[in-house]
């Protein structure tokens, strides 16, 4: 009987696997240029770490976690997000006393959220992710949208839409929870159960219900924009200024939530406008989250973050018709004929790698013209042959595959050749 890869996983083969090698390379090489360090956390947490961080009025928590109790009797959960670990560690760790303030840092992590998978959304997915921790500047809140587009725009994306929204603070928050249950409670029985269950606890969340969406009440929902005191207004002015500076077009939702529960102030999404891209159309997201490392039980510390997947990242590069070139090319194949030859062919082939030079042999004991053929498929740019003939004079034949010329060269000058000719 064989077994097969669970559902909502995926292997990633050679040949697929280089194109996540090239958007973890340029979210790394983005992330360096905005002086953002590398964080890595556990793959499990304590569960308890997403119940009081993520919410335990999110679907992520009541739904999506996968939850295993081990041998010591102590509840952990595979990481789902990434936020609440990189807070976790910034709190353990004490980061907050360190000299270089904000604390900036990314990641590029798999998550595991038991939800039924779809095109781009799998059990275990990779998500690359920024949190910029101890600063209340309105500035870094479009820096950290500003790296995102960035990301996007260098892999070549064009049709992406950033929408963003504030959800004030804790005061103007409290106005607009008071009012999203008045509207709500008089029908909340025509809603689902999870919104029944999110009234009281975070009605906020009931706007961004699936089920629901199409729900009269959810047209005339009264906005968080008519809830701002002047402090979380004048907030969000500036977020917009900065982004007007440095030409991020954007567009207002004041509809649009964030599916966590520790967000405040400024939230966003980056969509993709790809004609046959799908009908979930969110590429990433993020939010500032000023008391989720208080909550941790750490000093009150202004943060804001994003998380981005990579696997709806190469969808949306795929709907644009976006190739990634990848380098699959062989520096140097050397062909070994006779049983000396192939002895000798061990070394060459180590000095070679040694070098620097991406180069391969057969170990399959094929005739010649097998080996060539081999080289063809491996796209080698130089062919190196060794005979007998050849070994006794200490030389061995080198054919440019592209232009079909073959020279002679000196065994140990074989390295220097090839570097010369790449």
């Amino acid at each position: 009987m064989s077994i097969n890869i669970p559902r909502g996983t995926k292997d990633i083969l050679p040949g697929e696997v280089e194109k996540w090698q090239i958007i973890e390379g340029k979210a790394k090489e983005v992330s360096a240029r905005f002086n953002y360090k590398e964080i890595r956390t556990p793959v499990f947490e304590h569960t308890d770490l997403f119940q009081r961080g993520v919410g335990d009025s999110t679907d992520i928590v009541q739904k999506e976690m996968y939850t295993f109790t081990d041998r010591g009797e102590r509840s952990l959960t595979l990481r789902p997000e990434g936020t609440a670990p990189v807070t976790r560690s910034y709190v353990e760790n004490k980061m907050f006393g360190l000299p270089g303030q904000p604390v900036k840092l990314y990641y590029i992590q798999p998550m595991f959220r038991y939800e039924r998978p779809q095109a781009g959304r799998y059990r275990q997915f990779v998500q690359f992710g920024i949190e910029a921790m101890g600063s209340a500047d309105p500035a870094i809140d479009a820096e950290v949208i500003s790296l995102a587009m960035t990301v996007y725009q260098e892999l070549g994306l064009k049709k992406l839409r950033l929408v963003i929204n504030t959800l004030g603070d804790a005061e103007s928050r409290k106005a607009h929870k008071d009012a999203l249950i008045a509207h709500f409670e008089p029908r909340i029985e025509e809603f689902c159960s999870d919104c029944q269950n999110r009234l009281t606890k975070n009605p906020l969340r009931i706007l961004d219900c699936k089920k629901d969406r199409d729900h009269d009440l959810m047209k005339t929902a009264p906005s968080i924009l008519e809830y701002l005191n002047e402090e979380s207004k004048n907030y969000f002015d500036q977020v917009k200024t900065s982004l007007d500076d440095m030409n991020i077009q954007y567009v207002i939702d004041p509809t649009l939530v964030r599916g966590l529960d520790y967000y405040n102030h400024t939230a966003f999404e980056i969509m993709s406008e790809a004609e046959g891209f799908g009908a979930i159309t969110t590429l990433s997201g993020g939010g500032r989250y000023n008391g989720l490392v208080e909550d941790l039980g750490g000093p009150a510390t202004p943060s804001i973050g994003f998380a981005m997947s990579l696997e709806r990242l190469l969808l949306a590069l795929e709907a644009e018709g976006i190739t990634l070139e990848t380098e699959e090319d062989l520096d140097c194949y050397v062909v070994a004929l006779g049983d000396e030859a192939k002895k000798k062919s061990i070394s060459i082939l180590n000095d070679l790698r040694n070098a620097g030079i991406k180069s391969d042999k057969d170990y399959l004991d094929k005739k010649m013209k097998a080996q060539f053929k081999a080289a063809d498929r491996l796209k080698a740019r130089f062919v190196a042959i060794l005979g007998e003939e050849e070994l006794s004079k200490g030389i061995i034949n080198v054919k440019n595959m592209e232009s079909g010329e073959q020279k002679e060269v000196r065994i140990e000058e074989l390295s220097t050749f090839v570097k010369q000719g790449k």
